[in-house]
C-alpha cells in the first residue's frame, strides 16, 4: 500500500494587523459583538507587498524546508485560493519559479473551492501519490480574501484576514491520510456569493457577501454528517481522534463541530481569535500552528474539516 504523509508544513501571516477596537473606527461595530457572534479579536491584513503569490512562496518555503528533501524531488504544485492576484497566469507557476522547482517535471495548478479548498486540494495530491503517479506534492493555501472586503458592511468585513499555509506530503507504506472526503450542493450557491463581474469595468466594486444564519445551520448539519461518514469509511470511534483542526470561520461552528465528534476544545486547534477567516487557508495554518507547538505529534490521528461558499464541504482523516 501507498499513501501520503505530511513531512512538513508552514504558514505565512502579514505583518499587520487589525484589531476589532480598530474596527469599531470604521464601521458601526464593537468588540464585544464581534467578539460573542465570532470568537474573532484581531485579524491579519495583507500590505502593498503581501500577495497571493508572495504569501503562498513563504509558507511553501518553510513546509519544504521542515521536510527536508531536495525541492526539485516536488512533483506538482497544486495552490487552493479563492483570491489570486490575477486570473493569468496561474498562480502555482508563480509560485512554482519562486521557489526554482525543476520547471519542466513540476506541473502546478490553481483549484477554487473556497474556504474548503485545501481539503480539496489535500485531496487531489492524495491521488496523485497513492496512484503511483508522483512522490512529493506541495500543497499550498494562500488567500488575500481581505480586498473582496466591504468594510462598511459589519456582517462580513469583520470575518476576513489574510495568510497562507502549505503543507509537503510523500509517499510512504506507513498510513498518513487515511481518507478524504469531498460534498458540494450548488443549490446553496446564492447563500455566499462575490457579486460583481470580474471582466465588466463598468459595473461598481465587488465584494464578498453571505446570509450567515442560513450558512451557520448548514455547515453545522454538513459537517456533522462528515465526520460520521469519515469515521465510518476508517472504522474509527470518536475517541480515537487526538485533533480536531477546523476551518476557522466562526467559534460556534466549530464548537458544534467539537460536541459532534465528543472532544474537548482543548483538543481543537483554534486560531480564529488572532487570525479570522482567512478561506482556504485556515486549515493549513492552524495545521502548522498545532504541529509547531508541539501539540499535534507524530503517531496523532487528526481530524480536519472545513464548509464554504459552493455551498461545498470536506474532510480529512491524517495519521500525523
Amino acid at each position: 500500500m501507498r499513501y501520503s504523509r505530511i513531512l512538513g508544513t508552514g504558514s505565512y501571516l502579514p505583518e499587520k494587523t487589525l484589531s476589532n477596537a480598530d474596527l469599531e473606527k470604521m464601521v458601526d461595530t464593537n468588540d464585544e459583538w464581534i467578539t460573542q457572534r465570532t470568537g474573532i479579536k484581531s485579524r491579519h491584513i495583507r500590505s502593498e507587498s503581501d500577495t497571493t503569490v508572495s504569501m503562498g512562496t513563504e509558507a511553501a518555503k518553510k513546509a519544504l524546508e521542515v521536510a527536508g528533501i531536495d525541492k526539485n524531488k516536488i512533483g506538482m504544485v497544486i495552490l487552493s485560493t479563492s483570491s489570486p492576484d490575477r486570473l493569468y497566469p496561474c498562480a502555482a507557476a508563480e509560485i512554482q519559479a519562486n521557489l526554482g522547482l525543476n520547471n519542466t517535471c513540476c506541473p502546478g495548478f490553481d483549484l477554487n473551492a473556497a474556504c474548503s479548498g485545501f481539503i480539496y486540494a489535500l485531496s487531489v495530491a492524495d491521488q496523485f501519490i497513492r496512484s503511483g503517479f508522483l512522490d512529493y506534492v506541495l500543497v499550498i493555501g494562500s488567500e488575500s480574501i481581505t480586498k473582496m472586503a466591504d468594510w462598511t458592511d459589519r456582517a462580513t468585513c469583520i470575518l476576513l484576514g489574510d495568510g497562507a499555509g502549505a503543507v509537503v506530503l510523500g509517499a510512504d507504506t506507513e498510513p498518513g491520510i487515511l481518507s478524504t472526503h469531498l460534498h458540494a450542493d450548488g443549490s446553496y450557491g446564492g447563500l455566499i456569493t462575490h457579486t460583481g463581474d470580474l471582466y465588466d469595468k463598468t459595473v461598481p466594486p465587488s465584494y464578498f457577501k453571505m446570509h450567515g444564519n442560513e450558512v451557520f445551520k448548514i455547515a453545522v448539519t454538513k459537517l456533522g454528517d462528515v465526520i460520521d461518514e469519515a469515521l465510518a469509511a476508517n472504522n474509527l470511534k470518536k475517541q480515537d481522534i487526538n485533533w480536531l483542526v477546523p476551518h476557522q470561520a466562526n467559534l460556534r461552528i466549530i464548537q458544534a463541530t467539537a460536541k459532534k465528534l465528543e472532544i474537548s476544545l482543548e483538543q481543537v486547534i483554534l486560531t480564529i481569535a488572532g487570525q479570522g477567516n482567512t478561506a482556504s487557508a485556515s486549515v493549513p495554518l492552524a495545521l502548522d500552528a498545532g504541529i509547531r507547538d508541539g501539540r499535534i505529534k507524530r503517531g496523532d490521528m487528526v481530524f480536519l474539516e472545513a464548509f464554504s461558499a459552493g455551498l461545498a464541504w470536506g474532510a480529512a482523516v491524517v495519521k500525523y
